[in-house]
């Protein structure tokens, strides 16, 4: 007998009582065996009462419920190429199966996962579609990889010649549009594609069938891709291709080069065509051709000569065509009815056309990212802002909903009153009524404010949005200029120092209030209590919105204040890297406070700390946190923890639960921006593992299980937030299993897998095609030479971390005094860290998240050089290479 508890907060009730009773007629065992894990049985019903086209998923293949049930407690966006390596395990154990059945189950596959944690409301809806678009992606690279291979044994490779006559292989980009373009697919989008290559040409002719040009080539190529991923079969097809918006249109070559296809762009394009170009990227194939194209049309695309009246009404007139195809209509279409998410977008992709030609920080393709930055240049309204952005997001969640039923292309509610209802109880509304009235609602304020827009700006209201400063948009005088041009109070001394760090001015640029209230720097940096100032700000709000909202916006003026005194040189880098590891802990200490608040209200729980101690591995870990770093963490929970978990659900999936509400606390992207990437990968099992491990079961496992690059990892291992004692308790017996198991450890086994490990990171990380940049972190001779020969020597030698020495220079100097290292050996290491680690800090500051220098750019060259204390570029440069080069001997010599 199944607890009718876990029927009762469904919105389908029935639907799920008839999966249940036709997966134990159909899978007996697979049914036994589901209904003894009470937490994977909930998510299972949860998923068939959501979606009948899911639920036959999995009655099809019942295999998928073990499968979902290791990767239902992943916490992250899976990336493009995590999913990669997913499809290609998939393709080795389903090897019989055709590709485009292949694919089409994948695809159905990984929307099962993805489709549970959207109705679960873990997630944001921008992370959502982001993975979304990220698997079609992964397919489109796929299917890239399986035509190529096809289509290169009949006709060889394309090759095209370079400028010095030389040949060499020609490239193909398959550039995704609309909503793929922006990363917001929904579950049952088209995707539209433009098929590129980068030169005219001929194949090498070694094949069966002979040379062919290279448009013959990829037309045939970009034929073979549609095939693949469009064939409709038993499994239905991955995708509905759409190359219609391409050059031409239905009349136009499906591949073009890109000469070709830019001179369309800049002599025949129409209105609607550029305003496309808006929402593009490369979704699969040479990413560098795509930036080629970017860089010839992006002129066209945001036209400094555009006037404001005129791109406002080539937008609206593109509006316009969809209405009159709406009039025959039935029902209430939440894409492009009046108010639909299509006046969202127009509203953005209108301003961005308008204002964009003069202003780059506003071409972001990302609807929502888009809206924010226009409202920061004070072209809507924060009212207008917070309307959009629920609008968009209640749209798109319903929108998702209706789709997923069938798995249909549908944007309309159903008029049948008891079909609503379900619909409504999928959406969390109480009743049909409530329904119907948020949805009333949400597209009524869309639809006022896509008027205010394009029939003209007196209608802002500034009254209800508090703010009396807003400019219209009627005139080119109103205008607003890019960058330093527009009108703002940032002070003089703040525009100083943004001009020379890209870091700084995109912080000031979205969140101009930081620098608002500064008036000139104090005797010394004030040392902040940062927890408290991030616990009392979070304290005054009474919703999980407005905590992530005000949690992002009191961070941003706390870093934002060590950015201006690290900038201005009155604090040291030491200091630097001090305050904003404390900044972090403070942040995770913040996190856990709200992750815990969310539960208790979600679940009806009691609102008490959670028995969880957050590891961090690292430069959180050495207490060495940077701009932009990745918070590399593990979380553990005690062995008797006592927190109860509400009914219907177990305690390790509860607490799994507290961390995926944590992890989108510190990282989910939303209109307030994000404060860290949170990386869980490190943990035990990696992405196999769970989210949180028991005490035991970490100790357990470093003492018998772990590899040698796990031992290497670990070595950094140290408490930074949660419950501390048992954080403190976890530090100390993790460290002590590492160095023990180490000791067991051949030291020539130690050392050879410690350079294997190092070099295959150089060479996953540093294979970039056509690029002269030095990757001073994960190239020879650059940092991770220096972490790993330290972290061999602390395991070889049996020197653990101790409170005094996490750092690398204080780890160092360990070393030397032990006689683990030569004095050369010492001098090299410490003298090269501190330059490359100077470096790295100031790169960060000067282009943002970045571990190379931009060789091509030498304005940034010559920051770094003047930071650096250096005469020149070149002398700077001769002093990296001197620097690299003896880093990476001094570390064969330790490893080799």
């Amino acid at each position: 007998m199944i607890d009718e508890v876990l029927f009762k907060e469904l919105p389908d009730p029935q639907a799920a009582r008839r999966f249940i009773d036709e997966l134990g007629q159909r899978h007996s065992s697979h049914a036994r065996k589901l209904l003894k894990n009470r937490g994977l049985l909930s998510d299972i019903l949860t998923i068939a009462s959501n979606s009948p086209l899911l639920a036959t998923t999995l009655l099809q293949h019942p295999e998928y419920i073990w499968w979902l049930n290791r990767k239902r407690s992943d916490s992250v966006v899976r990336g493009k190429e995590e999913l990669l390596e997913s499809l290609a395990r998939f393709a080795l154990t389903n090897s019989q199966v055709d590709t485009h059945d292949l694919l089409a189950r994948f695809r159905r596959r990984e929307l099962m996962r993805i489709f549970l944690r959207d109705i679960r409301r873990l997630v944001t809806i921008s992370e959502i579609t982001e993975e979304i678009s990220n698997l079609s992606d992964a397919i489109l690279e796929h299917a890239l990889r399986v035509a190529r291979q096809e289509l290169d044994n009949r006709y060889g490779s394309p090759l095209e010649t370079d400028e010095k006559g030389r040949q060499r292989p020609a490239e193909i980009c398959i550039v995704s549009l609309g909503k793929l373009g922006s990363r917001e697919l929904n579950y049952s989008s088209d995707i539209d594609l433009l098929f590129l290559y980068s030169n005219e040409g001929s194949t090498s002719g070694i094949g069966s069938r002979g040379t062919v040009s290279n448009r013959e080539y990829f037309i045939k190529l970009a034929e073979t891709i549609v095939r693949i991923i469009g064939h409709q079969s038993g499994e239905g097809s991955a995708y509905r291709v759409d190359l219609r918006l391409r050059p031409h249109g239905r009349v136009g070559p499906l591949a073009l080069s890109v000469s070709d296809t830019v001179r369309y762009y800049r002599s025949e394009a129409k209105a609607w065509e550029r305003q496309v170009l808006i929402r593009s990227r490369s979704s699969a194939g040479s990413e560098n051709l795509f930036k080629s194209f970017c860089s010839e049309t992006e002129s066209v695309v945001f036209s400094t000569e555009e006037t404001i009246e005129n791109a406002l009404q080539n937008v609206k007139a593109s509006k316009q065509k969809i209405d009159l195809n709406q009039i025959a209509a039935k029902g209430t279409d939440v894409k492009l009815g009046v108010g639909g998410i299509r006046e969202i977008e127009f509203i953005a992709q209108a301003l961005q056309l308008a204002y964009g030609g003069t202003d780059t920080w506003l071409r972001s393709p990302h609807t929502l990212i888009a809206l924010s930055r226009l409202a920061d240049r004070k072209l809507l309204s924060e009212r207008e802002l917070t309307q959009l952005s629920d609008a968009y997001t209640f749209l798109r969640q319903l929108e998702h909903i209706l789709q997923m039923e069938n798995g249909l292309q549908t944007h309309l509610i159903p008029n049948d009153e008891s079909r609503r209802t379900v619909v409504a109880a999928k959406m969390r509304c109480a009743d049909l009524i409530e329904f119907d009235a948020a949805v009333k609602a949400n597209m009524s304020r869309v639809n006022a404010i896509f008027h205010r827009v394009f029939d003209g700006a007196s209608n802002f209201d500034t009254d209800a949005a508090g703010d009396e400063n807003l400019i219209q948009t009627t005139t080119e005088a109103d205008r607003p200029k890019h960058g330093n041009g527009e009108k703002r109070d940032i002070p003089a001394t703040v525009e100083a120092l943004a001009a020379e760090s890209q870091r700084l001015a995109v912080l000031i640029d979205s969140k101009p209030f930081v620098a608002a209230d500064f008036s000139d720097f104090g005797d010394e940096f004030q040392v902040r209590d940062y927890e408290s100032s991030l616990f009392n700000a979070v304290s005054e709000c009474h919703d999980f919105a407005s905590q992530l909202s005000t949690f992002r916006n009191t961070w941003s003026g706390l870093i934002f204040e060590i950015m201006i005194y690290d900038l201005a040189g009155r604090i040291s880098l030491k200091e630097s890297k001090s305050r904003q590891t404390a900044l972090a802990e403070a942040s995770i200490a913040t996190a856990m406070q709200i992750s815990g608040t969310e539960l208790s209200r979600r679940f009806g729980t009691p609102d008490k700390p959670l028995p969880l101690a957050v590891m961090g591995l690292g430069k959180i870990g050495g207490a060495g946190v940077d701009y932009d770093s990745d918070l590399d963490l593990v979380i553990v929970c005690s062995d008797d923890a006592n927190h109860a978990p509400p009914i219907g659900i177990s305690a390790p999936e509860y607490l799994a639960k507290a961390v995926e509400i944590f992890t989108n606390v510190l990282s989910a992207m939303t209109r307030d921006g994000s404060l860290y990437r949170v990386d869980l990968r490190l943990r035990p099992f990696g992405k196999d593992g769970n989210a949180v491990i028991s005490r035991s079961a970490f100790l357990e496992y470093m003492q018998a299980k772990a590899a040698i690059w796990e031992l290497l990892a670990f070595v950094k291992l140290r408490a930074v937030g949660g419950d501390l004692e048992l954080a403190a308790g976890v530090e100390k017996e993790i460290r002590s299993a590492i160095h023990e198991r180490a000791a067991s450890i051949d030291p020539k086994e130690l050392a050879r897998e410690t350079r294997r490990v190092r070099l295959n990171l150089e060479k996953q990380k540093t294979e970039v095609r056509h690029s002269r940049d030095i990757d001073i972190k994960f190239g020879p001779g650059g940092m991770l030479d220096i972490y790993f020969a330290i972290r061999f020597l602390q395991l070889r030698d049996k020197l653990p971390d101790t409170d005094d020495s996490r750092s690398t220079d204080s780890t160092l100097s360990v070393l030397y005094e032990a006689g683990s290292i030569t004095r050369d050996q010492f001098n090299t290491f410490q003298a090269g860290y501190r330059f490359l680690s100077l470096l790295d800090h100031n790169l960060r500051l000067a282009v943002g998240r970045s571990t190379r220098l931009p060789m091509a750019n030498r304005k940034i060259l010559a920051i770094l050089a003047r930071k650096a204390g250096r005469g020149s570029i070149e002398d700077f440069l001769a002093d990296v290479n001197s620097h690299r080069i003896a880093i990476r001997d001094a570390f064969d010599s330790i490893v080799a």
